[in-house]
């Protein structure tokens, strides 16, 4: 009966979800995909105070408050507090939750600052917010995606719905595999981007409640007890962070584009073509000389009014020839042919990882060392299983099975080696697959690692540049694309 009832958008119809696991979620996203949808075609036609009304609607909306509550407890993140120490488990609580989360006498509390480690051996640093700040968040996250998502740059693929790494690393494959495709590149990396952005070009820039918005800017944080104020940056953290930044470098594609003076018959074309993924970045060009003196100025005068700036250790120009690493692949040109490989660091820290994983479980029994291996080989292959990798992924599995016969040879110093074949890697579904018998109460199970060298190399299919899930005439697009994808889905032949 629930299902047929229609809520109002009004903090006094809580009493009709009395249960947590009786709310129709179907009905709830179905609601609040509606008023996005309003959002984002009010920005397309730039009636933004328009898109302003729907967007304090929707932060209003008991349905809204429910998937934001809903977010913050179903995340990664769901059992790590902030500084008042609380998390949301029970189901009381995640209703007295949705009924606590008002903007009048709002005052967020300072954010928890923790440091985790990088690959260069320096430490990033990470601000927790509180349950009750995260599902704010949240819940004004769904009023400013259908902005950012109308507003965004078309090869901007970094913490956008429906758009991911294999995104970006495809449309680096179309734009500089041809013939006659550009042949240098300006690999950009901004500096410290999330801890410097402006907080007046935000509050100056940003479609969102102003008041909410700046609250959460000048919370401040706690280390050691000390706290600590945010004059400028969006804390790495929060769930609303990466959209605001994302929104923050939005134009950046533009200003590449316009440094150079439009194309005109008879001239040598410039070839400027930007792809990002959150604060990293590549421009092609056809010239070095093009990239330093027109690209580069202009997209350091186009950070600068961000307060940000391009870090010189990691800004570069390079030739296609040459080769260089975007998001842990490798592309490079042989002999004019572009090839995407795995990059060396990302091979190494596979590597590592699963050494380490081993060394760790010396005692364990097989089926823990399985269950601990196939999460990271198998996300690690599923990365990179669109480009050139088939040889990668066999380097990865003799690598793996060199560190398996230490371990079984630790585990077993005084049987020979065709007992540990036939234990190991003849007792599985298929010959040659590492793998462990288990039985319990009469019954054999069987556990088995995953076996990169036989996973299918499949090309994937880039997403359009302008395609936005909260544009009803993208729809149909975006049904045929799921359909796609669940064709291209990780596959053992």
């Amino acid at each position: 009966m629930e299902k047929q009832m229609t809520v109002k958008q009004t903090d006094a119809s809580i009493h009709i979800y009395s249960r947590w696991n009786l709310i129709p979620w179907k009905a709830v996203e179905k609601d609040v995909k509606r008023l996005q949808s309003r959002i984002a075609k009010a920005v397309s036609e730039k009636k933004y105070r328009k898109a302003k009304s729907l967007q304090w609607l929707l932060t209003h909306s008991y349905h809204g408050k429910l998937l934001a509550v809903r977010r913050v407890t179903t995340n990664r993140g769901k059992n790590t507090p902030g500084v008042d120490g609380v998390v949301w488990r029970t189901k009381r609580q995640k209703m007295a939750a949705v009924a606590g989360l008002h903007r009048r006498g709002y005052a967020p509390l300072p954010l928890r600052r923790i440091y985790i480690p990088k690959k260069n051996g320096r430490k990033r640093p990470l601000s927790i917010p509180t349950m009750h700040d995260r599902a704010m968040q949240a819940l004004y996250k769904l009023a400013l995606d259908p902005v950012a998502e109308t507003t965004a740059d078309p090869n901007s693929y970094g913490f956008r719905p429906h758009r991911r790494c294999a995104d970006a690393i495809e449309q680096c494959f179309i734009m500089l595999s041809r013939q006659h495709s550009p042949t240098w590149i300006l690999e950009g990396d901004i500096k410290a981007c999330f801890d410097e952005i402006s907080h007046q070009w935000i509050l100056d820039n940003i479609l969102l409640d102003k008041q909410v918005l700046g609250k959460w800017l000048r919370a401040g944080y706690i280390e050691e007890k000390t706290a600590y104020p945010t004059r400028k940056g969006t804390p790495q953290g929060g769930i609303i962070s990466p959209t605001i930044a994302n929104m923050v470098l939005d134009g950046l594609e533009q200003a590449a584009k316009a440094s150079v003076p439009p194309w005109r018959a008879g001239q040598i074309r410039p070839k400027i073509h930007v792809i990002r993924y959150a604060d990293d970045f590549i421009v092609t060009g056809e010239s070095k000389h093009l990239l330093e003196s027109k690209v580069k100025p202009a997209i350091e005068s186009f950070l600068q009014q961000r307060g940000l700036k391009l870090s010189e250790a990691k800004t570069r120009i390079t030739h296609i020839n040459s080769g260089f690493n975007f998001l842990s692949q490798n592309l490079r040109k042989h002999d004019g042919k572009l090839l995407i490989k795995p990059s060396k660091d990302s091979i190494r820290s596979l590597q590592s990882n699963i050494n380490l994983t081993i060394r760790k479980r010396r005692g364990v029994a097989a089926e823990i060392l399985i269950g601990a291996l196939n999460p990271i080989l198998r996300g690690w292959v599923n990365y990179h299983r669109h480009v050139v990798a088939k040889r990668t992924f066999a380097e990865i599995h003799n690598y793996l099975f060199k560190q398996l016969w230490k371990w079984i040879r630790h585990r077993h110093g005084s049987k020979n080696i065709r007992w540990l074949i036939h234990k190991y890697w003849q007792s599985g579904s298929k010959p040659g697959v590492f793998a462990a018998i288990v039985k319990k109460k009469g019954m054999e199970q069987v556990y088995e690692l995953f076996h990169p060298q036989r996973v299918a190399i499949v090309r994937h299919t880039k997403i359009r540049g302008y395609a936005n899930p909260y544009d009803p005439s993208w729809k149909t697009y975006f049904q045929n694309r799921k359909i796609v994808l669940a064709r291209q889905k990780l596959r053992v032949v």
